[in-house]
């Protein structure tokens, strides 16, 4: 297998040494065109993601664009792209009408922090290793605000001592999916650039509203009703102590499990694409990955969940510049005991047939079963994959990022994937967090699985 690596902790900076300078809001530079006050609706799809997510953009330094320069071109950029992403300057709020999450684009502001740290961007070490101390760029809530007014977007640009900067982006999720995201930052390149919008967005989340009945018409062993007003996810962060370790599969790798797939699969009904086969391998090594190889261990069922973006497979389709959650969990159920002894190829194609699932209807009749049982994704494992989102392909006026991430917290349940940094650009990065038991097991399944 490709090297895999797992850095101590010990080595890593616990302290990036960062001073916050400034810490606003920041405004729509201009009325909205109704200059009136109003609500924006979410679909189902949006009212289970209310949680934050903050990303970290590194960018080198460039002589032209000294830290300073790009500070006031980003606040001027940010302050015009809220005009046409109006809700980013506006407050979640429950609706009491209609008991559902709603923004209220009051117009409120969004966050704005200036940060400068005492090291170079080279000493930060390995930016692909998910470093807790990360969360030192990014700003998700503003002290001076109540905690019933915080902003849903907030950005952070923290510099380095060698000119290069990180801007860190906090968003909750009902903003923006992955995809909208992608096209949100290439607007603000193109604002950076004083050039006109690349893509003006839609903003309009009726477009997934429940039908007028609800109707359910496939069952969605994906979903699980929400059980208590207190539970919010079911992938919680966890103390238990986990591993952290991350699995580089090169493109040569990810060639010959495509090729192992198609020898060994039973039909060509589904694509072998290399997130099918990454995925059926991360799926295979999780579901192993327990201590005990025993009868009883094998017998039970592993469920495992991804994102599939549904803008192109509704009827009409959505715009693809739609800003909200378009994306849905397809999902791959087995015993265990399946995932041992059948072929790759067939472990490929259970997971191929989950996206095949998601049509028009099966996408209309998960938004509705939202609407009757308030519910959300549940599995033994979700991939998360920032693989080819492109946000490191984002032209800035001072140049591409050297690196984007997520910030990561202890989730022994989801597996993310990463693009390569400076290397493989059709390699992926598999980070997993297990107890240590757990992940030598892993690692011995994906040295199996790829022999």
């Amino acid at each position: 297998m490709g090297v895999s690596y797992q850095e101590s902790p010990s080595l890593l900076l616990q302290d990036l040494k960062v001073t916050i300078k400034e810490s606003t809001l920041i405004f729509p530079s201009e009325e909205t065109i109704t200059n009136k006050r109003k609500s924006m609706f979410l679909s189902n799809v949006d009212q289970v993601l209310n949680f934050d997510v903050q990303t970290v953009h590194f960018f080198r330094s460039n002589k032209d664009f000294p830290p300073e320069i790009v500070l006031e071109k980003l606040r001027k950029a940010l302050v015009k792209a809220m005009v046409v992403y109006e809700f980013l300057a506006g407050r979640l709020r429950l609706n009491p009408s209609s008991g559902r999450l709603d923004v209220d684009c009051n117009g409120a502001g969004a966050g704005f922090v200036t940060a400068a740290s005492e090291y170079t961007l080279e000493e930060l070490g390995d930016l692909v290793y998910p470093n807790p101390a990360f969360a030192q760029l990014v700003t998700s809530q503003l002290e001076s605000l109540p905690k019933d007014d915080q902003p849903l977007f907030a950005f952070q640009m923290t510099s380095f001592k060698c000119g290069g900067f990180a801007m860190g982006l906090s968003t909750n999720h009902t903003t923006f999916d992955g995809l909208s995201f992608k096209i949100f930052l290439e607007n603000l390149a193109s604002l950076l650039s004083e050039k006109p919008l690349s893509t003006p967005p839609c903003n309009d989340r009726t477009l997934l509203k429940a039908r007028t009945p609800p109707r359910v018409t496939f069952p969605h062993h994906e979903l699980v009703q929400l059980q208590d007003s207190k539970t919010s996810t079911v992938f919680e962060a966890t103390s238990e102590h986990l591993d952290f370790n991350i699995f580089k599969i090169s493109s040569q790798q990810i060639q010959s499990l495509k090729e192992k797939a198609v020898r060994s699969s039973s039909s060509c009904s589904v694509r072998v694409t290399g997130f099918n086969v990454v995925t059926a391998l991360v799926w295979r090594c999780k579901a192993l990955s327990f201590t005990k190889v025993e009868e009883e261990d094998l017998e039970k069922e592993s469920t495992i969940l991804y994102a599939v973006d549904i803008r192109g497979r509704l009827n009409p389709q959505l715009p693809s510049e739609y800003t909200g959650n378009a994306v849905l969990t397809a999902y791959a159920k087995a015993k265990r005991k399946a995932l041992l002894e059948e072929t790759f190829g067939r472990i490929v194609e259970m997971v191929g047939e989950g996206s095949k699932r998601i049509t028009d209807e099966y996408a209309r009749s998960v938004i509705d079963w939202g609407e009757i049982y308030k519910g959300f994704p549940h599995g033994e494992v979700l991939v998360s994959s920032w693989w080819k989102l492109g946000f490191p392909e984002v032209e800035y006026p001072w140049g591409k990022p050297k690196y984007c991430c997520p910030i990561v917290y202890h989730r022994k349940d989801i597996v993310l994937l990463f693009p390569d940094i400076d290397g493989d650009s059709k390699g992926v990065n598999v980070l997993a967090a297990l107890p240590s038991k757990e992940m030598t097991k892993f690692q011995d399944w994906l040295e199996d699985t790829l022999s």
